[in-house]
């Protein structure tokens, strides 16, 4: 059993902290001034040890993530040219990381919160067992409201149990639905937020690419082979990047489970463990907020006053004073070159600010 780790993504919406040179996986936004990419590893353990937990990050952010993580070994850290989605670096993982065929890999994004991370392992655990017979398994999380910003996982028949937990075959998934949609879903009871977390044995998911997304496993192999050469013949690999850069940009779920679940291969491991995508700041917020409370987070020598605030947070790395008086319902984020104020409400929408910063050249800022 090993994990592999995509460490990558833009987290646009939680600019102006989180920047294409330091993402969301990499930012000191948990208690404790941790990382999210070190909770993921941390919360591992005892199923996985760092030795048998590999990393795919941005070539440019592989350093990094060797500085964050000094227990996993350093040639587990795996750099792609550039991002082209979660299909690519799960591909890339596969073909690269050189595992028994029969191993079972556990992939997760670097960029989860987790509140029970004992049920979290025991989800985990039932998942592998169920992928050891040759299934591909997914976590579903039990929905806390209908959502309309998550894709859902569709359950069917009967359940089987797994390591003490219900699992079930995937009927099929349904893209972010209507607010109406969502609410037939939640009422179902069989539908689950799909949490991006993906359970399989090497082989099958080798297989599985090969089959459903050809056009992204055969390259993948051949840029794999071509740095071989280059490495062998001491040449620099950037001539190759465009092998890399030509890939179909799509997630994992529309390559491989979406098409694999139609023929019955996907099974689903509802979990209900206090998940959080932290795909805001409103969400960062809720998840360290207690009863109204603000959230004041700060890095030396910031300093944040509060004066009668509610339901705010305030996330302080300019270096300067930052004072609220009598807001409720706010997001603040100051950082050294940009200064962000939202309702929690419209957080959400953060993302529309860095496509205008794109729009206008503004590549300083982003």
């Amino acid at each position: 059993m090993y994990a592999v780790i995509m460490a990558g993504g833009g987290g646009t919406r939680l600019w102006p902290l989180s920047r294409a040179r330091r993402p969301k996986p990499f930012l000191p936004l948990l208690e404790g001034g941790r990382c999210l990419l070190e909770a993921t590893v941390s919360r591992l353990a005892p199923l996985i040890e760092p030795r048998d937990v590999y990393v795919v990050t941005e070539a440019r952010h592989a350093d990094l993530v060797r500085r964050l993580l000094p227990t996993v070994p350093a040639a587990n850290i795996i750099g792609e040219p550039m991002g082209r989605n979660t299909a690519a670096a799960v591909a890339l993982m596969a073909h690269a990381v050189e595992r028994p065929g029969d191993d079972v890999m556990v992939v997760l994004p670097a960029d989860q919160a987790i509140g029970d991370e004992d049920g979290y392992r025991d989800a985990l655990f039932a998942a592998v067992e169920r992928a050891r017979a040759g299934d591909m398994v997914t976590l579903g999380v039990e929905p806390t409201e209908p959502s309309t910003g998550y894709g859902y996982v569709i359950a069917g028949g009967e359940p089987t149990v797994h390591a003490g937990c219900a699992t079930y075959r995937v009927e099929r998934f349904e893209e972010k639905p209507t607010p109406a949609r969502a609410r037939e879903l939640m009422a179902s009871r069989a539908a689950y937020w799909n949490a991006g977390i993906f359970v399989w044995r090497r082989a099958t998911v080798v297989e599985g690419l090969a089959r459903y997304a050809p056009d992204i496993s055969e390259p993948v192999r051949d840029w794999l082979v071509a740095v071989a050469r280059d490495d062998e013949a001491g040449w620099p690999g950037a001539g190759i990047a465009h092998l890399y850069g030509g890939l179909r940009a799509t997630s994992i779920d529309y390559a491989l489970l979406e098409p694999a679940s139609l023929d019955g291969r996907v099974a689903v491991v509802p979990a209900s463990v206090g998940w959080s995508d932290l795909g805001s700041w409103s969400a960062l917020r809720d998840l360290r907020g207690r009863d109204g409370a603000p959230v004041l987070s700060e890095e030396p020598p910031a300093h944040v006053i509060d004066v009668d605030g509610r339901n705010v947070l305030v996330h302080a790395a300019g270096g300067r004073l930052v004072a609220i008086v009598g807001l409720d319902d706010i997001v603040v984020v100051d950082t050294p070159d940009a200064l962000l104020v939202s309702s929690a409400a419209a957080a959400q929408d953060v993302k529309k600010v860095v496509d205008r910063l794109k729009a206008e050249g503004r590549e300083d800022l982003l």
